[in-house]
């Protein structure tokens, strides 16, 4: 019989703490964990750039005030690197410039100290689900975007047409090609984009950005 004894915990979703203070960031993973969540603690930006993370649902818990890199300017740096991690800023001095700031960077929520425990687990929550949701999208738009590549550039013109609104006969005038011809690249098109309906086809479309908008 096996010994998982000694098997790491599961990780489903993660909240790193990134604070200077040793006590701070202590009390926050004691009370995130007291709620069922797990936490990894950092006491600089450039400590958690150089962890290992992984890929699950996250958050971000973040000083403002930090040793080099303040937070306000590491969350410019991560939008600058694709890195779209949902923030939640905590402070002991915070000002309205330094709020508006971290809020239009697409901050979940701006906390001056001393705070309620129930509203940054309540700003983490909505900050993991955020999260969660970013990522079913860009998987689904990943899969939608394999079995687009599977078109050939004939199906890819006829799926591009169709979805822009236009009818097989004017498919057919656009291309030089028969209504029958159109029909069965059509046909193809959604059979490997695996949909049934134009509706469902033409959302493909949107989420790949190649719907055509026809006058």
């Amino acid at each position: 019989m096996l010994d998982t004894s000694k098997r790491p915990p599961v990780i489903e979703k993660l909240v790193f703490v990134i604070d200077d203070d040793a006590a701070v960031r202590s009390s926050l993973a004691s009370l995130l964990r007291s709620v069922g969540l797990q936490a990894t603690t950092f006491s600089s930006a450039a400590e958690f750039l150089s962890s290992n993370k992984p890929d699950v649902p996250s958050c971000l818990v973040l000083d403002v005030r930090l040793p080099g890199i303040g937070g306000i300017e590491f969350q410019a740096e991560l939008a600058k690197a694709n890195i779209r991690l949902p923030i939640i800023f905590i402070t002991g001095h915070g000002d309205i410039p330094m709020t508006v700031r971290a809020m239009k960077g697409g901050a979940v929520e701006f906390l001056t100290k001393p705070f309620r425990d129930q509203d940054l687990l309540d700003a983490v929550r909505v900050g993991l689900d955020r999260d969660g949701e970013r990522r079913e999208r860009e998987q689904a738009r990943s899969g939608v975007v394999g079995a687009y590549e599977t078109l050939t550039s004939r199906e890819k013109e006829v799926f591009s047409l169709v979805t822009s609104g236009l009818m097989n006969k004017q498919i057919a005038g656009k291309l030089g090609v028969s209504e029958i011809t159109v029909k069965v690249h059509r046909g193809n098109a959604m059979r490997k984009m695996g949909v049934r309906s134009l509706a469902a086809l033409v959302r493909m479309a949107d989420l790949l950005g190649i719907r055509q908008q026809e006058s």
